[in-house]
């Protein structure tokens, strides 16, 4: 069923006021299908809509609004060692996240509580604290909107980078992801090499943790430092962590010599909150928005922003720390 004039402020996750014009769910591929042959709705400018964390609303939406709810979760192959789980893209990722460890399925108990919907998960490569999607991922099937045909893709066919993957680059908005499926453990290699985890594992007074132990830890971190989006609008982290290389770091070090680096031979991953921090943005509001006051790499809406202030905002932040360090921030959020 096609709905018309709906408003977008329950579907993303900073909360605003967007219009669009016209909105359709879908709940199988069968379904999205059929949507992607009707001539005069594919006409329209098309929009695909998931868990609505990633995407800052500056405008209406003068098109058609795919939103994907295609469910389920299910194993499709299974050894001794290791399961193949595939789930619904419009399945909510924590949720699957939770399921997984509740049947000791190891692999994204490090990814516990990141916003958002399981096909958003490798358009972006999610990643967290030591782990990224592409970690586990084995493979996924999608639609292409211009034909309506059903494709899978491989770990290789992806492309996936730091919070990138062919689905933001080269095929961006020429398919929807209907499925996604997981190779986990059941042997946890389990992976505390963020020292935020072990300090939390340590608190929790547990020295020999378990999934479910990572797990609560990760979510006692995130909720200590990330805002709840139901009780105050924001996309979690709204800028990436710049990369650039080695010898521009070692240059800012001799400058900035408290700056964190993570080097990998030739580049190094600079941590945007700090620099973000450094430049006086961590708890600064301005008019009805901000940077958050316990994580400055968020931006949050207090209650009426639009967003075109938030983006606003954002490129006042991104000036501030390549005037101060020579560094261009990215947005990780997209943009509409």
């Amino acid at each position: 069923m096609i709905e018309h004039n709906v408003s977008l402020k329950p579907y993303n996750t900073f909360g605003l006021n967007a219009e669009a014009k016209l909105l359709v769910r879908i709940n199988s591929v069968a379904a999205l299908q059929e949507i992607l042959a009707d001539d005069k709705l594919m006409e329209e400018e098309r929009f695909i809509l998931g868990g609505g964390s990633n995407i800052l609303l500056t405008r209406d939406v003068d098109g058609l609004i795919i939103k994907n709810e295609i469910s389920g979760i299910e194993v499709v192959h299974e050894t001794d060692s290791h399961v193949l789980l595939r789930s619904g893209a419009g399945v909510v990722w924590h949720e699957l996240v939770m399921h997984c460890i509740g049947k000791n399925h190891a692999g994204i108990e490090n990814l516990s509580l990141i916003p958002g919907n399981v096909g958003a998960a490798p358009m972006q490569n999610i990643g967290a604290y030591g782990v990224e999607l592409k970690d586990v991922f084995h493979s996924l099937e999608a639609v292409e909107m211009s034909t309506g045909n059903v494709h899978s893709f491989s770990n290789s066919d992806c492309q996936f980078g730091y919070r990138e993957s062919v689905f933001k680059r080269k095929l961006k908005g020429q398919f929807i992801i209907s499925s996604v499926t997981l190779k986990l453990s059941k042997q946890p290699n389990i992976n505390t090499s963020y020292g935020a985890i072990e300090a939390e594992l340590e608190r929790l007074g547990v020295s020999e943790p378990s999934i479910q132990d990572v797990s609560k830890a990760v979510i006692n971190i995130r909720q200590s430092k990330l805002p709840d989006p139901k009780k105050l609008g924001n996309s979690g982290s709204f800028f990436k962590n710049p990369v650039i290389p080695t010898s521009q770091y070692e240059q800012l070090k001799r400058k900035h010599p408290d700056i964190p680096g993570y080097s990998a031979g030739e580049e190094t991953k600079l941590a945007a909150g700090w620099l973000i921090e450094q430049c006086g943005w961590k708890g600064k509001i301005v008019g009805n928005t901000g940077s958050h006051a316990q994580q400055a790499l968020v931006l949050v809406n207090y209650g009426n922003a639009t967003g075109v202030e938030i983006f606003n905002l954002s490129a006042q932040i991104m000036q501030s720390v390549y005037d101060t360090f020579g560094v261009q921030l990215e947005r990780e959020v997209n943009v509409y």
